[in-house]
């Protein structure tokens, strides 16, 4: 059956992640210099271990509420850490945390995923997204793809899961459970809705519960279609 629907992951699917960069500690000094005229009040290790303590103590207080696979909203988590950060503008706060994450990680476009994602938008089939994400994801995304002259719009507004909007994450059977009831909406039954991912875990077993086709984007996936995004334009041609 075609394929009328393709829902993708976002990191280490599209963007792949990358270390920091190596100026790293240096980016970490000039940011706070810049945007709050002072000396980081702790160092980027220092940052995580406070950010790792507080997610800890959101998560384990949304699973006792009975979310089993929560989430958190990064700018809220910063600002607990680093509360002189509350003095910033809301615009200034959002450029302070989007240059914060590209201190911790590089990103690009993944090899092949351009060609890819073209092919798919001008064969007309519905694009959308499920990521664990936050709001600087969109930005980041759309930097990337707007390098290969795509856009974020590509993807359908209503069928994209951010699971910063939504208090959850995958791979929790709700992500699955909302798209799976947008697509029929349009008419797409679940057989003709395809999930891209990396992980077995939180894309590909939970997108099969839901009776959707998955292909693992790796090397050599475990179990099921998989393969490079080469291989994914092949495997679509041949089901077509």
């Amino acid at each position: 059956m075609r394929i009328r629907a393709v829902i993708f992951d976002i990191y280490t699917t599209i963007l792949e992640v990358g270390p920091p960069p190596t100026n790293a500690d240096a980016l970490w000094h000039k940011l706070f210099e810049e945007m709050l005229g002072t000396s980081p009040p702790a160092s980027r290790t220092e940052f995580s271990v406070r950010n790792a303590q507080i997610i800890a103590r959101r998560h384990a207080a949304s699973r006792a509420r009975g979310i089993q696979w929560p989430e958190i909203l990064w700018p809220s988590v910063v600002l607990e850490a680093f509360p002189s950060l509350a003095r910033l503008s809301a615009p200034k706060l959002e450029a302070f945390l989007f240059r914060q994450m590209q201190i911790g990680r590089t990103l690009r476009l993944a090899d092949g995923a351009a060609d890819c994602l073209r092919w798919l938008n001008e064969s007309r089939r519905l694009l959308g997204i499920a990521s664990n994400s936050q709001a600087y994801t969109l930005r980041e995304l759309d930097g990337a793809l707007s390098s290969a002259g795509l856009s974020l719009f590509m993807f359908d507004r209503d069928v994209r899961f951010w699971s910063f909007e939504n208090g959850f994450s995958k791979p929790d059977p709700h992500v699955f459970r909302i798209l799976t009831a947008r697509l029929e909406s349009r008419g797409i039954n679940p057989v003709e809705t395809l999930m891209v991912g990396d992980r077995l875990d939180n894309d590909i077993e939970p997108a099969r519960a839901f009776g959707w086709q998955t292909w693992q984007l790796v090397s050599k996936g475990q179990n099921g279609p998989s393969g490079n995004w080469h291989a994914l334009v092949a495997w679509l041609n041949s089901v077509s």
